[in-house]
């Protein structure tokens, strides 16, 4: 929805003001670009992904007993987080996942989608078919 004029002149207000007070800063909040951000937490999920293979592989190696356990679960914990949240990081860098939710459904129904709704779409025509 575009903004009206009158919206859109008390934003370009706003912005001068801005600029006027700190320019350093509204000129470092213009250029940052957010994909950044994700990008950068994606690299740190890899070298910590990789940081983990190398725990489960030493925990793997070494023979001391339950700290070699420790070290592998640990290692391996690791991997998995690193993994979600690079997981998480690339859905909100490329805006997967964020369409809204589909309204009700005809009835009042909450919105479903996939193998339930279908088989009670199969259901509901059987019904009242016969």
């Amino acid at each position: 929805m575009p903004l009206s004029e009158h919206e859109q002149r008390m934003l370009e207000q706003i912005e001068s003001a801005l600029y006027a007070e700190d320019p350093k800063f509204a000129h470092a909040v213009r250029s940052t670009n957010p994909q950044v951000h994700y990008k950068r937490r994606i690299v740190k999920a890899a070298l910590g992904f990789v940081v983990g293979v190398c725990a489960l592989m030493a925990g793997l190696v070494m023979n001391a007993g339950t700290v070699t356990v420790a070290i592998s679960v640990a290692g391996f914990l690791l991997m998995v987080a690193c993994c979600v949240w690079a997981l998480t990081s690339w859905k909100r860098m490329t805006g997967i996942g964020a369409e809204p939710a589909a309204g009700p459904a005809p009835g009042g129904r909450p919105a479903r989608s996939g193998f339930m709704e279908r088989m009670e779409d199969r259901w509901r025509r059987r019904t009242e078919g016969e």
